[in-house]
């Protein structure tokens, strides 16, 4: 078994995707758009949603990640029912994603030692997705 997490954006998931797969270097997804699922007469595409993101996934240290554009029409919160935990013993790594996810975003903790982890962050992607970082302790 496994867990997953499943983020949905607004229009821009294609280029929260790239990004993603740029900062844990997982190489380029397929990406599934609107236009490319069967056509659903309760469903009618228009021009504006044809090229959304319908599904894509990256596999993110061993856990994979689905991601998705909200149609129009429906209600979109931007990231605050979601954060993600990246679970390592590698102090360089935590330190890297850390490093590239902070980027014109915001800061929730810095990494640093806690009771419970060796090294621990937050932060707010640029994207309103928010990332924890824990220490697996040996």
């Amino acid at each position: 078994m496994s867990v997953e997490a499943y983020i949905n954006f607004n229009g821009n998931c294609r280029e929260a995707v790239e990004f993603y797969s740029g900062v844990f270097e997982t190489g380029i997804p397929e990406i599934m758009y609107f236009k490319d699922a069967p056509e659903d007469m309760d469903f009618p595409l228009t021009e504006g949603t044809n090229d959304l993101v319908l599904h894509t996934s990256l596999d993110i240290e061993g856990s994979t990640v689905m991601f998705s554009d909200v149609p129009p029409g429906m209600p979109f919160t931007l990231g605050n029912n979601i954060s993600l935990v990246i679970v390592t013993k590698d102090t360089d790594k935590i330190r890297s994603i850390f490093n590239k996810l902070k980027l014109d975003g915001i800061i929730g903790m810095d990494l640093q030692e806690t009771f419970w982890s060796k090294l621990y962050g937050f932060v707010t992607d640029k994207f309103g997705v928010g990332w924890q970082f824990v220490h697996m302790n040996e």
